[in-house]
């Protein structure tokens, strides 16, 4: 069965309760998009010029630490949203993006959906809504990680 972009956009729990008319402006800004494994996405530094719906596959967020190369931080997978970068200036990267293995997403033009957040502010705020939450859970998720990663054998 073949899905219109509003319809996957509409579908997804991120986009959940939008009013139709912001589910259209959305879709308005999005395209399908394919990676092959070991593809980068994003790197460092880059504009962060879109975000992604992946709808397959998985994504590896990493780090280039000095003397160990890329670290993965956090892996992202089927309906995950993958990127905050484009909604703040510089609006740079702050880490890699790479595909782990073939992966589909829907990828949402920052430029777009910035400019028609600035036409209709309530779909600006409930943008930043969601993404503020999705930031939280991941950072929260990274502070847990690193607890663990500190957290080596007491004497």
């Amino acid at each position: 069965m073949i899905q219109t972009l509003d319809s996957v956009i509409r579908e997804h729990a991120f986009f959940k309760d939008l009013e139709e008319h912001h589910i259209q402006f959305i879709a308005g800004c999005a395209t399908n998009v394919r990676f092959q494994e070991d593809q980068f996405i994003f790197r460092e530094g880059d504009d962060a010029d879109h975000f992604y719906f992946v709808r397959e596959g998985l994504v590896s967020i990493e780090l280039l630490v000095p003397r160990r190369g890329a670290v993965t931080v956090q892996t992202v997978g089927p309906g995950d949203v993958l990127g905050w970068s484009w909604l703040a200036p510089p609006y740079r990267w702050h880490f890699d993006g790479r595909a782990k293995c073939p992966t589909r997403a829907l990828a949402f033009d920052g430029k777009c959906l910035r400019a028609k957040c600035e036409e209709d502010h309530d779909l600006g705020y409930e943008m930043l809504k969601r993404f503020y939450n999705m930031a939280f859970e991941r950072l929260d998720a990274t502070r847990l990680q690193l607890l663990d990663i500190y957290d080596g054998p007491r004497d």
